[in-house]
């Protein structure tokens, strides 16, 4: 498939809203759509025989480790990976080495994401230097630099002092920033290990109680209704926390919040084996959390799904429980899983599903190039997904440095067909290409692993 030639014709397309549909692109943009479109001279066609076709997937929380930790991650394969789950523009979270508490380190990651080529790489910034919740960062800076920031968090770590947050809080007003916060009380969660309940006291591993996301939850929305500014909760994971939310939204505060495909998932039932692929910051909750999330997901309380892609070299995992780094891979599964969950079980709509993972992260992260409705002039960016297919995950077949992930070995349902950026594809038929960068030879990965059914 040749770079010079960049206009498409895909046939057999099933749109979110259920009706079938061709799809012209030319010059990076749609062109045309609807049924039976006449095939230009130039167009390649692609039929993909009644797959459903969405906006290109937004993922708002993603862990690429470069700078600094490139063992488990770089930009590249990074971007790689949610090129093959059907993404095309990730949100690159600031926990690196350095921080990415700097105008200067964001451009690096920045421009790092554009030489890629396989997706827009957007970074978030440090709130605070170093992240460790004293002093604020470089915010101005960040938002005036190449990389236009306008999403600020130091996940991995919660901002815990009140006062530092009301300040972050009230420094992104002035040009429309949203502060993403790791909602995790730490004096309540000193050497937590897993969610707090009957299986940690059965494992005799110290729990993590679900009043330390709940409390820092209240106390945040709370925080943003007082100064009026943007709030948005990072991987939410329990009932209370979808309730207070809520009840947030009822009284009109502006938060949003998030939900990962694992924690719509998994359970801390997971745990009982010990092996450490299922420690994940925050935890796996119980039975009860989980319907909650997929609950607030489908009505609208959770605004959208994020992976938390947050990948660890293998002898970061492959130790015992205490030892081990916190954290799952989640780009090349995720819409897999929300297919899953939420679709196959009747609880959502493709709709729905395109506003979760494309329109609302677009939104929140003010990417405005991203997260549009499939029309005519819009830009090109697509995600096409065989909602019916299976398929088998193998962690040795990721396109991620790193291999863990807590699927392996799991069937799941839907596979991604084609991935389209700005009208180029950069995943099609099973294998990466090499058509937005010609440096990187093409390969035939699979969807998270193995061959589809």
């Amino acid at each position: 498939m040749s770079a010079s030639n960049s206009n498409f014709l895909l046939t057999g397309l099933t749109l979110s809203d259920g009706t079938s549909s061709d799809i012209q692109i030319a010059g990076g943009v749609i062109t045309a759509i609807g049924k039976s479109l006449p095939k230009n001279s130039d167009d390649q066609v692609i039929n993909f025989n009644g797959s459903v076709v969405l906006p290109g997937l937004v993922d708002l929380h993603t862990h690429l480790r470069e700078p600094g930790k490139e063992d488990a991650e770089t930009v590249l394969s990074g971007s790689m990976a949610a090129a093959k789950g059907g993404y095309v523009a990730i949100s690159a979270m600031a926990n690196t080495s350095p921080v990415a508490d700097t105008a200067g380190v964001v451009e690096q990651v920045f421009a790092l994401g554009q030489s890629a080529g396989f997706a827009d790489v957007f970074p978030i910034g440090a709130v605070t230097q170093g992240l460790n919740g004293e002093a604020l960062s470089e915010i101005g800076a960040m938002a005036d630099s190449n990389a236009r920031v306008r999403v600020f968090s130091d996940d991995g770590n919660c901002v815990h002092d009140p006062l530092v947050m009301r300040r972050a809080l009230e420094y992104v007003k002035k040009f429309g920033g949203v502060i993403a916060q790791h909602a995790q009380e730490p004096s309540l969660t000193k050497g937590a290990q897993m969610n707090e309940g009957e299986i940690s006291s059965r494992l005799g591993l110290k729990g993590w109680p679900a009043v330390a996301e709940e409390a820092i939850i209240a106390r945040d929305v709370l925080l943003a209704d007082h100064v009026q500014s943007r709030l948005h909760i990072c991987h939410l994971t329990t009932a209370g926390g979808v309730e207070i939310i809520r009840w947030a939204k009822a009284r009109g505060i502006n938060v949003t919040a998030e939900v990962t495909p694992h924690h719509l998932l998994l359970t801390d039932e997971s745990a009982t084996s010990y092996d450490p692929i299922f420690k994940v910051n925050p935890p796996l909750r119980t039975h009860r959390d989980v319907e909650a999330l997929r609950e607030g997901l489908a009505d609208g309380t959770i605004d959208i799904v994020a992976t938390d892609h947050a990948p660890h070299p293998a002898e970061n995992k492959e130790c015992e429980w205490q030892e081990a780094a916190f954290g799952m891979l989640g780009l090349e599964s995720a819409l897999s899983i929300v297919n899953q969950t939420m679709v196959q079980t009747g609880l959502m709509n493709w709709e729905s599903v395109a506003d979760r993972m494309s329109y609302a992260p677009a939104r929140i992260g003010r990417y405005e190039n991203h997260g549009q409705k499939i029309a005519i002039g819009a830009p090109a960016h697509l995600t096409v997904i065989n909602p019916t297919q299976t398929y088998r995950v193998d962690r040795d077949l990721v396109a991620s440095r790193s291999r863990n992930t807590p699927f392996h070995g799991m069937e799941l349902t839907g596979v991604i067909q084609g991935t389209f950026f700005r009208g180029l594809p950069t995943f099609l038929a099973g294998k990466l290409t090499s058509i937005h960068n010609p440096a990187i030879q093409s390969n035939g990965i699979q969807n998270e692993g193995g061959t589809a059914k």
